[in-house]
């Protein structure tokens, strides 16, 4: 049985390294997306504080240049420029004051491309899938590493770096790296899977939760967004205003995203839907107060962007990406050197 486990997670492994190699690298360089924006983007450095009115001329600014607005993530202490979605595959940064700073299409900037190849591996919701495949594939590459080791961890010795390029010692520094990472990496990938195969994480982690609440009908007509903020805001006082999303199409409501004190997410989960005729508040959805089930799902982009838990938490994230991809990278190497008795064998019948 022992054997047939280390026969399939070598070949899994040798399939699935570059993909692992990809997910792992990718996910340590966006850990460090907000400083990459600071260093590249002088306006993301500023120190903002959200306020109801301020964001409010903000959102009338860019509708007025951006015609094709999807959303807005607003700026914040963390970082100081206005994100804004449009259709069509365009995004763009935005200053403090709503002054447009930069515009693009698809994965024209590095911290796009990066995103892009992450989440869907450049393929739309097709790579989207596979990524999601190959972290669940991955959770059962460490797990049948775990059972292969089992049985010789009397001899471990928990040396990361190979001593040679030699196969035995690639292995060892193989299976080291597996022991020591085992429960991060098993922590990002199934998180990660949860993301993509969300549907099926809420049966899992939150079966007898009562299905979301439809939105109500709305009227159509222009925004008022220094009303519609004020108005989430009063409902909110203390929480943090940090999007705004336009209709999705006639006769469905706007929403606001709001961030309270405790939750994880780094925009909020709490949401106000907006009357596009009135700008009144016709839908709260309160985070907070959400079954356990729904407030797991929630906390699993979070713990996966290693959007808690501060430095130490980020640190952790970007190793267990490094990790990963080195599991891939060292595994296939390990698989495809022949020992040397198989490599002298060779040679002999080839004379």
């Amino acid at each position: 049985m022992i054997g047939v486990l280390r026969t399939i997670h070598a070949w899994a492994g040798a399939i699935l390294s570059l993909l692992l190699v990809v997910l792992g690298l990718t996910g340590t360089l966006l850990v460090f997306e907000d400083d990459w924006l600071r260093l590249t983007v002088p306006e993301a450095r500023a120190q903002v504080l959200p306020r109801a009115a301020a964001l409010g001329a903000v959102a009338e600014r860019l509708e007025a240049e951006h015609g094709d607005l999807r959303m807005v993530n607003f700026a914040g202490s963390g970082v100081g420029i206005q994100r804004l979605y449009m259709h069509d595959h365009r995004y763009g940064y935005a200053d403090e004051s709503g002054r447009t700073l930069v515009a693009w299409r698809g994965a024209a900037r590095p911290e796009a491309f990066v995103f892009d190849l992450h989440h869907q591996l450049m393929a739309g919701e097709t790579g989207e899938r596979i990524g999601g495949i190959a972290a669940l594939a991955a959770v059962l590459l460490v797990l049948t590493g775990l059972v292969v080791w089992a049985p010789g961890w009397r001899a471990t010795r928990l040396r990361i770096w190979p001593r040679s390029g030699r196969r035995g010692d690639m292995v060892s520094s193989h299976r080291n790296l597996g022991l020591i990472t085992a429960l991060p990496v098993l922590l990002f990938c199934l998180t990660g899977a949860g993301l993509v195969f969300h549907d099926q994480a809420r049966a899992l982690l939150a079966p007898g939760a009562p299905p979301a609440p439809a939105s109500p009908p709305v009227g159509s007509g222009d925004i008022d967004w220094p009303v519609a903020l004020a108005e989430a805001q009063a409902q909110f006082p203390t929480a943090t205003l940090r999007m705004a999303g336009w209709p999705s199409a006639p006769g469905k409501p706007a929403s606001i995203r709001l961030k309270q004190r405790g939750e994880w997410h780094p925009n909020g989960r709490t949401t106000v839907l907006i009357d596009p005729a009135t700008s009144r508040v016709v839908q709260v959805i309160d985070a907070q107060r959400l079954p356990s089930g729904l407030r797991a799902i929630n906390a699993l982009y979070p713990i996966h962007a290693a959007s808690v838990g501060g430095w130490p938490y980020r640190i952790l994230t970007a190793l267990s990406g490094l990790a990963l991809a080195l599991l891939g990278g060292v595994g296939t190497w390990s698989f495809l050197v022949k020992p040397r008795r198989k490599r002298r064998a060779a040679r002999m019948s080839a004379t």
